[in-house]
């Protein structure tokens, strides 16, 4: 059997039902022949984040795969592959290379060496025969620990040698457990404490402990918050949710951190970050990680509890049962979540209800979350306003119904992001959020979602402006007008085959969002753009 057949292979007995792309890479071929289909985009960062999304929405059980030829494919999807390894997300990467004879000659592009820095492991396929091992070790390592992408590079060389799948092994999940002696100090000093709260990450996601962090909550009656990746994690219509944090961040989230005495991070790396929340000075920290390089990296802990965020969780449960016999009563608790939430909430009505035209961003998105089946709606954000107008208002009531991103922030990453929930999702309403600075990077990828049948809706806000960029560029904007941009988007996405809608009062929101949702149900991507203010306020504390 060929290389290229034995990859299709072994893809296919790992599971892979979709391999994302842009020739010449010959899995995409080969895969096709071999029952896998190929998704071709426009870009290669557009397609990473596809790869990106799949495995996200899954937890893993269905890996992103995306291929690209040698030189120019491979230098042109570092951007992508940054974005995943910043985000921890596990995908396979799987470039042509140069023949092997060239792959070390100065100035051509060896993805080995040059991506080593932003995947868990990179290495070319050296021999036919050593295929079986090299995509063994890809997979354990994909499936394994803190996630990340995985590169394996195929030199043009290559393909056509001989390869014997026969003693490939799949891969399985490998999780590691907590210290018991760990489990016992932290429930300890939760028991102990006066004004816990829990701070999930996307540890919480990829370990499946949806269900272990909502008894830990309920059984102690303690508060829970999420990281803009972890959102979702948690129902934020429970009593006890505080909402998630990024940049922007809903009141609870704030007034509980500030007065809590102990904060348990549950799957989560406590990374500083801009498009993150601070933790306050002086406060005890619980750290629970599946990674030890997290630990005390950027935030003193009092505690590291190292271990898969599921089996922590139920063996801090075990515990904490031992003395706490039954759930606390948490009415105080909630009482004063709602104390905190209602109150801001009410100052923000009236950009969320803002009813003249041009409109308030935050009109649409609060008009978007009353309209469509949030239970069964996969949403995300792109980078800037977008991220910061929509992430504390949201409210989550499913696992894996959010994508938040932002550790890095490359305008564009929506679009790819909602493709491929919509690939791993089929039956969700899936969504991006983003600007009109944001569809000026990889708005030709809705071409893609055409052609490829992706039917996703996109909610793009259009000011007319890098509104973020006024304050500090008032005499660029001034002078040579460099923050104005402009597009007619709605006509747009109808010229590359979607469904595409131009909205300009506020009456007409609701009525276009249900005939956007419409479109897709009937197999169409659709694009709505909505025209609005140049609104710059986001909520912080």
């Amino acid at each position: 059997m060929k290389v290229s057949d034995a990859i299709a292979e072994i893809l296919r007995r790992e599971g892979v039902e979709i391999v994302i792309g842009y020739p010449v890479n010959h899995i995409l071929e080969r895969g096709a022949a071999a029952g896998i289909r190929p998704i071709i985009v426009r870009q290669e960062r557009t397609g990473l984040h596809m790869a990106d999304a799949m495995s996200r929405v899954t937890s893993g059980r269905q890996m992103g795969v995306f291929v690209m030829q040698h030189g120019p494919g491979t230098e042109n999807a570092y951007g992508g592959v940054a974005q995943a390894w910043s985000e921890s997300v596990p995908i396979l990467v799987m470039p042509g290379g140069y023949a092997r004879r060239l792959a070390w000659v100065e100035r051509n592009y060896n993805s080995s060496v040059q991506m080593r820095g932003i995947t868990k492991s990179a290495e070319p396929v050296t021999s036919g025969k050593e295929l079986s091992a090299i995509m063994r070790r890809a997979f354990t390592r994909l499936r394994s620990g803190r996630g990340g992408p995985v590169l394996v590079e195929v030199p043009n060389d290559v393909w056509n040698e001989e390869a014997d799948p026969s003693d490939y092994v799949v891969s399985r999940p490998l999780r590691s457990g907590p210290d018991p002696e760990a489990i016992r100090e932290a429930a300890k000093m939760l028991l102990a404490a006066k004004r816990p709260v829990l701070y999930a990450g996307q540890g919480v996601h990829w370990a499946e402990a949806w269900g272990e962090l909502k008894a830990l909550a309920e059984l102690l009656a303690i508060p829970v918050t999420t990281s803009l990746q972890g959102k979702s994690a948690f129902p934020e219509t429970h009593p006890l949710a505080l909402g998630s944090g990024g940049l922007a961040i809903p009141a609870p989230v704030h007034h509980f951190l500030k007065e809590s005495d102990l904060i348990f991070g549950i799957g989560c790396s406590f990374t500083q970050t801009n498009f993150g929340v601070s933790m306050p000075a002086g406060k005890t920290i619980i750290h629970n990680t599946i990674d030890p390089a997290d630990v005390n990296k950027d935030v003193a802990c009092a505690l590291a509890v190292l271990g898969d965020a599921k089996l922590t969780l139920a063996a801090l449960i075990e515990e904490v049962s031992k003395t706490q016999k039954s759930p606390r009563d948490p009415p105080s608790v909630a009482k004063e979540i709602k104390d905190s939430y209602d109150p801001w909430l009410a100052k923000w009505m009236p950009k969320l209800t803002h009813n003249e035209s041009p409109f308030s961003p935050y009109r649409v998105l609060w008009d978007l979350q009353h309209t469509v089946d949030i239970a069964n709606t996969i949403i995300t954000h792109d980078a800037g306003s977008p991220r910061d107008q929509l992430s504390p208002f949201w409210r989550c009531v499913t696992p894996l119904s959010y994508i938040g991103w932002g550790k890095t922030t490359q305008l564009g990453a929506g679009l790819g992001f909602a493709m491929g929930a919509k690939l791993a999702k089929p039956d969700k309403l899936c969504i991006n959020v983003w600007g009109d600075a944001a569809i000026g990077f990889t708005g030709m990828d809705f071409e893609a979602a055409v052609r490829e049948r992706i039917p996703i809706l996109s909610i793009l806000l259009n000011n007319f402006s890098m509104a973020i960029e006024l304050k500090v560029m008032p005499v660029s904007t001034e002078k040579y007008r460099s923050t104005d941009i402009s597009g007619n988007y709605a006509a747009f996405a109808q010229a590359l085959g979607g469904y595409g809608e131009r909205i300009e009062k506020p009456a007409d929101i609701v009525p276009a969002i249900k005939r956007g949702i419409k479109a897709t149900q009937e197999g169409k991507p659709a694009l709505l753009e909505f025209i609005t203010t140049k609104e710059v306020e986001v909520s912080k504390f």
